[in-house]
C-alpha cells in the first residue's frame, strides 16, 4: 500500500479523505514550535492547515523535536503530512471526517540540528511560537544559552531562540513574536515570560535584548481542550488504513470538539489570523472564564456523577449516557446546580454553549473514558472542582443543589474501603473489589468502620471536615440532611435505583 506524502496528495484524492491543495506547500514558514505530540498535531496544526485551505494565514510550521529518533523520521517520509481522524458528537450529530494536514514543513532535532533552529529564527518570516511540553516543560533550569548546543530545557532553547533573532534583527519591536504555550498549567504564558526574564538574567545578556524581549514578544496565557488519543487501536487502525487507502504512520485520532482560548490583544488577534476560520478558537483580554467553564462544568461534572455512575454499574461515560435516568442526572448536574454556581462571571450564551458540548462530547461513542479512573484523587478533585460552586450556589439561592448532594453522597459511599492489599484500599460492589486510589482512603476506612450503622455521622464528620474543605460545609443549611437522606438512598436501594428514587422523583429533589 502506498505512503501518504506529497506525490501521493497530488494524484487522485481516495473518497474518504479531505487532501491539501498543492499550493500549501509553498507558504513560507511563519511558525516555531516545540513539540510533536498528538495534542499538538490535533489542535493547533490543525487549525493553521484549516485556516491555510481557506486563505487566511498563509504559513507553515517548522518543528523543534527535543530528541532524535521516534516519529521524526515518519514526518521525513511522509513530507511532513498526517492525517487527523475526526469522530465524535456535534449538535447531537455524528461527525466522520479524515482530513490530511500539511502545516507543517519539517521537523527539526534540537539535539542535533540546533544551528538550523537558530538559523530559523532569524528568518524574517518567523511570527509565532506555539509549545507543549507537558507541565513539566515550563519550569526554571539554569541553562547556558549561547552555547553550540541547544540548552536543555524548553525555556532556555526559547531564550536562544529570542536571543538570535535579536541579534538578526537589533531592537525592531516588528520582529517580536507571539509565544503561545499550550502546556496545561494555570497562567502558562505568565509563567514562561517570568522564566525567561530570570534565565535573561541570569545568562547577564544585554539590557537593550531584555528590554526588547519584555516589549516587543507577546507571552500568552492559552487553554487547550480537545480530547486526541492519536493511533487508534491495530484492529481499528488497520480498518481506517484499508479505508483511507494508504499507509499513514502518523494518522491521528481526534474528537469532534476543540478548544483554544487565547489571551491577547489587537496585535494578537492580527498575527493569529488563524483566529477567524474556526468557533472553537477565542482571543480575548481575559480568558479565566474559559478556564472556569472547563473546570465547574467538565471537570467538575466527571467529578460528581463518577461515583454515583460507578455505583450504578456503567463502566464508562458513554454507557452512562445511554441510560435516560443517569444522563438526566448528569445533564441537571450541570445546567441546573453547576452552571449557576460558577464562581466568576461568564457570558451567558458561551456557558449555555460549552455545556452543550460537554453533553455531545459525554456522549461521544469512539471515545470509551471509564468512570473508575476519574475517581483517581477523588477527595482532592472535589475540593478543587466543586467546592467554590458550591458555596457561591450557597451565596446566590441559599439553598441545596440537589444534584451537588446527591453526587456528595455516592462520594461518601464509594470511599467505603472493605479492605486492604498490599497497602492500597479496596471497595466492594455487587461482591466485586475496586481500587480506591485517593490519599484519603485510610480516613474513610476508619471513618466507615467507626460509623458502620450511622452513616448520618458519616456524613457529619467528613463535611464538619475543615481539613479536607477548608470550610464547615454543615454550616450550610440543609446541606448535611440532603446528603445523609440520599446516602440512606444509596444505601437501600443501590446506586441506579437510587438515581431514579433520588432524582427522577420531583418529591425528591422538592
Amino acid at each position: 500500500m502506498r505512503n501518504l506524502s506529497q506525490r501521493l496528495v497530488a494524484g487522485d484524492a481516495p473518497v474518504a479523505v479531505e487532501m491539501p491543495q498543492a499550493s500549501l506547500f509553498a507558504l513560507p514558514e511563519k511558525v516555531l514550535q516545540f513539540g510533536t505530540g498528538v495534542l499538538l498535531r490535533g489542535l493547533p496544526d490543525y487549525l493553521i492547515n484549516k485556516a491555510n485551505q481557506k486563505g487566511v494565514f498563509n504559513g507553515r510550521i517548522v518543528v523543534v523535536k527535543s530528541t532524535d529518533g521516534g516519529d521524526i523520521t515518519a514526518f521525513e517520509r511522509q513530507d511532513g503530512l498526517y492525517t487527523v481522524g475526526i469522530r465524535g458528537i456535534e449538535d447531537e450529530e455524528t461527525i466522520e471526517r479524515n482530513v490530511v494536514c500539511a502545516a507543517i514543513s519539517r521537523v527539526l532535532s534540537a539535539k542535533s540540528q540546533w544551528a538550523e533552529v537558530l538559523a530559523f529564527a532569524a528568518a524574517p518570516e518567523l511570527q509565532v511560537v506555539i509549545s507543549n511540553t507537558t507541565e513539566v516543560g515550563i519550569q526554571f533550569a539554569p541553562d547556558d544559552i549561547r552555547q553550540d548546543t541547544a540548552p536543555s530545557s524548553f525555556p532556555g532553547k526559547l531564550l536562544a531562540v529570542l536571543y538570535t533573532r535579536w541579534q538578526a534583527f537589533g531592537n525592531d519591536p516588528s520582529k517580536g513574536l507571539v509565544i503561545v504555550p499550550t502546556e496545561l498549567i494555570p497562567a502558562n504564558g505568565t509563567q514562561l515570560e517570568k522564566i525567561l526574564l530570570e534565565l535573561a538574567h541570569r545568562n547577564q545578556l544585554e539590557s537593550e535584548f531584555i528590554d526588547w524581549l519584555e516589549t516587543a514578544n507577546t507571552c500568552c496565557n492559552s487553554l487547550v481542550d480537545r480530547i486526541v488519543p492519536g493511533l487508534p487501536d491495530a484492529d481499528a487502525h488497520q480498518q481506517l488504513t484499508e479505508e483511507l487507502g494508504y499507509q499513514d504512520d502518523l494518522l491521528t485520532m481526534s474528537e469532534a470538539y476543540l478548544l483554544w482560548a487565547i489571551e491577547g490583544d489587537a496585535r494578537v488577534r492580527e498575527v493569529l489570523s488563524f483566529h477567524s476560520t474556526d468557533k472553537g478558537i477565542f482571543i480575548q483580554p481575559d480568558i479565566n472564564q474559559f478556564r472556569e467553564l472547563k473546570l465547574r462544568l467538565l471537570n467538575g461534572t466527571h467529578t460528581l456523577s463518577c461515583g454515583l455512575a460507578f455505583l450504578s454499574g456503567f463502566a464508562t461515560v458513554r454507557a452512562a449516557m445511554e441510560d435516560k435516568a443517569m444522563a438526566g442526572f448528569i445533564s441537571n448536574l450541570m445546567l441546573a446546580d453547576l452552571l449557576p454556581g460558577i464562581p466568576y462571571p461568564v457570558d451567558e450564551k458561551i456557558a449555555q454553549r460549552f455545556a452543550m458540548q460537554v453533553l455531545d462530547r459525554f456522549r461521544n461513542p469512539y471515545i470509551e473514558h471509564r468512570w473508575l479512573a476519574i475517581t483517581l484523587n477523588y477527595s482532592a478533585k472535589l475540593r478543587m472542582r466543586v467546592l467554590a460552586d458550591l458555596l457561591h450556589y450557597y451565596e446566590r439561592f441559599g439553598k441545596v443543589p440537589q444534584y451537588v448532594a446527591l453526587g456528595f453522597a455516592a462520594y461518601l459511599l464509594f470511599m467505603r474501603a472493605t479492605e486492604q492489599h498490599n497497602g492500597k484500599w479496596h471497595g466492594e460492589l455487587h461482591g466485586e473489589s475496586y481500587s480506591i486510589e485517593d490519599s484519603q482512603a485510610g480516613y474513610f476506612a476508619n471513618l466507615w468502620e467507626k460509623h458502620a450503622d450511622e452513616p448520618a455521622e458519616v456524613v457529619h464528620e467528613v463535611l464538619a471536615n475543615e481539613t479536607l474543605w477548608e470550610h464547615d460545609l454543615t454550616q450550610l443549611p440543609g446541606f448535611a440532611n440532603r446528603v445523609t437522606y440520599f446516602l440512606h438512598q444509596l444505601l437501600e436501594v443501590g446506586g441506579h435505583a437510587a438515581v431514579k428514587a433520588c432524582f427522577i422523583s420531583k418529591a425528591a429533589v422538592s
